[in-house]
């Protein structure tokens, strides 16, 4: 099996150095020298002296090595060591615990993995050490028991290898997954080594000579070719492509490939002539994507020929922009592989990333680079565990309450509070990346309406306020059939209708039912309008109209005064607006001079304070039970504005044959919230009680109260 590159000149001494230094401190031997392999690969890939130390550091700690040791630290430096603590950190980040290798893993939780291993990583050159060591685990797993090189192999196929993929990190990537292939498929593996029956050197060098060849013959033939590079077919692809098209290994043409990079479309054509001329070409095996592109905008020349040695291969050609679209833009080499679905805000952050990897900005990356990156990196989702080990991708500041909803419905609406790492936090604690939370039940699901505020933070997903309410919703159905139920009966009894009359009502407004019909009326989906046409339809000539105007009781002898005063004769009344008070509230009146009496309730703030001034002008007062007044009251409703709020809140009104004398509407622009104030009268607060009910139960009110 290979082993890893030699690390640069400038770097290799100093490895050796802090070799020789950790040998001397009394670390495990075949640790120190896994360490010093995958330093070599990570130095051989970055040019980062840190960052491969901290790299065998960390292989060092894994076998025991005390973590604080200051020794270490003198001969390896802060850097190396702060880049052994990140290490362990993502260490973290593996398949859930428990995990057994038939039990597969889940595509998109594969995916999730993979973005919180970048998101997690407070140094995106991290991930490259973290590649660099499943490498040299994997190189070293003959070793370990079945079950545990099972799961190592696993976790680098479905995570770790398609990272690499998506980085670059090619050299990592395609020795990743032969490994891990030859674990979990020996037989596949095994079959198609011997198939190829040469040596992966062997490829390269033919590779190299073909390479060679063509730009000798392009430079001749006038082409001016910007790169001719190869690489041959690892054997991971070649299983992945015979299963993908059903094809045996005799009908592969493109176990050795090589691509042509020149500057225009005119070059790309001249280049596929110069290919031709050398080489005859495999029938049925070209296609012009320049002319044709494929579906994601994918633009090359594939040909395939008999090449030297009557070896197949495949050359493709292409210019510089359909080269740098094909592995930076939306025809990305790692979409075309995985088939995965398109996800710009990701791509744009892998770019970042391959940015900061790339060994030619080696000498760039100061600090305030890296933390911009650690800043964009991710910035709109975080990536929290279960205990299981199961990860839940969320929106950036979601809450413990947004993780239960996120892993399921049912959890959300039982939970009643969270730990963090093991420690109880409130439910509006926001999450951070790579918290492991655990969600405290109870038996019985009991949402709080206090979890919709926006005010109070609970819930920043909108997917999990639409679980919140739609809780809600099944839970005042109950409540929304007997309001509806009332209002029918009622106006059934207004216009002399009977119940026979409730099946023909259920057909007119399409309803599914009778108990259908009163939720819906209830809820405030079939309106006073709606209700009333389809009675008069009914009924008519009988039916009068749903919402009289109420004349009110004028003053006078033939007037009945809604309050008797104690001892005292026939004096013109008032009712207080500052607190409006209603049968059967306890009353009181206060004499103003000029205006008679003023009705206030008892508590009145207003009123205890004229009382405590001037004592002598408070009467006693009580209620006329039998007079037919209406008393006027401020009802205030708040709720999420949406079109027709106000006629759904005028329909409440009219079912309850209630005027509405006047009416201010606000709505608030940062948050939607409408606010709506009517002024009306009422003939007791049994009445306003059932009207602030039925306001309350209309979609997207919050709540409806009396004012002062």
């Amino acid at each position: 099996m290979e082993t890893a590159t030699p690390a640069p000149p400038e770097i290799a001494a100093q490895l050796d150095a802090a070799r020789a230094s950790l040998a001397e401190s009394g670390a495990d031997q075949a640790a120190l020298e896994a360490g010093v392999e995958a330093a070599c690969t990570v130095a051989a890939l970055t040019h980062d002296t840190d960052l491969a130390l901290g790299t065998m550091l960390h292989r060092v700690r894994l076998a025991g090595r005390s973590r604080d040791d200051p020794q270490i630290e003198a001969h390896l430096g802060f850097a190396s060591v702060r880049v052994a603590f990140e290490l362990e950190r993502l260490g973290e980040l593996h398949l859930p615990a428990g995990w057994t290798a038939d039990q597969g893993l889940n595509a998109q939780q594969a995916e999730i993995l993979r973005k919180m291993l970048l998101a997690v990583a407070a140094d995106p050159r991290l991930v490259v050490a973290h590649l660099a060591q499943q490498l040299v685990e994997l190189r070293d797993a003959r070793a370990l028991a079945p079950p545990q090189r099972l799961r190592l192999a696993t976790e680098t196929r479905e995570i770790l290898a398609p990272l690499a993929n998506r980085l670059g990190v090619w050299s990592l990537k395609w020795e990743l997954e032969d490994l891990s292939f030859r674990y979990l498929e020996p037989e596949a593996y095994h079959r198609i080594a011997r198939a190829l029956s040469e040596r992966r050197v062997d490829r390269e060098r033919y590779i190299g000579e073909v390479c060679a060849l063509l730009q000798r013959e392009l430079l001749r033939a006038g082409v001016a070719a910007l790169a001719v590079y190869g690489r041959p077919k690892h054997i991971y692809s070649i299983w992945r492509k015979m299963q993908r098209k059903q094809l045996a290994f005799d009908q592969l043409f493109d176990v050795r490939a090589v691509r042509i990079v020149v500057d225009s479309i005119e070059q790309c054509y001249a280049a596929l002539g110069v290919v031709h001329a050398l080489w005859h070409y495999v029938p049925g095996e070209f296609d012009d994507y320049i002319a044709t592109p494929k579906d994601n905008e994918y633009r090359s020349i594939h040909t395939a020929v008999i090449g030297p040695e009557d070896k197949s291969l495949e050359v493709q050609i292409r210019s510089r922009d359909m080269d740098q679209y094909a592995e930076l833009g939306v025809a990305a080499h790692w979409r075309y592989k995985e088939g995965g679905a398109r996800d710009l805000g990701y791509e744009h952050k892998i770019e970042w990333v391959r940015h900061v990897l790339d060994p030619t900005h080696a000498t760039q990356l100061e600090g305030d680079l890296i933390e911009r990156v650690k800043r964009e990196l991710f910035a709109d989702r975080i990536y929290a565990m279960t205990p299981r080990g199961e990860v839940v991708d969320l929106p950036r500041g979601a809450t413990p309450l947004d993780f239960a909803y996120q892993v399921h419905t049912g959890l959300g609406h039982r939970c009643r509070g969270a730990k963090i790492r093991g420690r109880i936090v409130p439910l509006n604690q926001p999450l951070a990346n790579g918290d492991v939370v655990e969600i405290i039940t109870g038996k019985q699901p009991a949402p709080s309406r206090d979890w919709l505020s926006p005010e109070l933070g609970y819930l920043v997903s909108p997917k999990s306020r639409a679980k919140v309410r739609a809780w809600f919703r099944r839970i005042d159905e109950s409540r929304h059939v007997a309001l509806g139920r009332e209002t029918l009966e009622r106006e059934l009894a207004r216009v002399g209708g009977g119940p026979e009359l409730i099946a023909t009502l259920v057909r007119e407004l399409h309803a599914d039912s009778a108990d259908d019909l009163q939720r819906r009326i209830g809820e405030g989906d079939i309106g006073a309008t709606a209700l009333n046409q389809a009675l008069t339809r009914l009924r008519a000539p009988v039916v009068a109209p749903l919402t009289p105007v109420h004349k009110r009781a004028r003053r006078g002898s033939a007037a009945r005064s809604p309050v008797d005063i104690e001892g005292v004769g026939d004096l013109p009344t008032t009712i207080a607006r500052c607190c409006g008070p209603v049968p059967p509230e306890p009353i009181a009146g206060y004499v103003t001079l000029g205006r008679g009496v003023t009705i206030h309730r008892e508590r009145c703030p207003n009123l205890l304070r004229m009382q405590s001034l001037n004592a002598s002008r408070v009467l006693r007062v009580e209620w006329n039970l039998e007079a037919d007044s209406l008393l006027p009251v401020r009802i205030r409703v708040e709720a999420l504005d949406r079109r027709g709020l106000l006629r759904d809140v005028s329909d409440v009104m009219a079912l309850e044959r209630l005027s509405i004398d006047g009416v201010n509407s606000d709505t608030d622009p940062d948050d939607r919230i409408a606010t709506i104030v009517m002024r009306t009268a009422v003939r007791d607060s049994e009445q306003l009680g059932r009207v602030l009910q039925r306001l309350s139960a209309v979609p997207n009110v919050l709540r409806a109260l009396r004012l002062a």
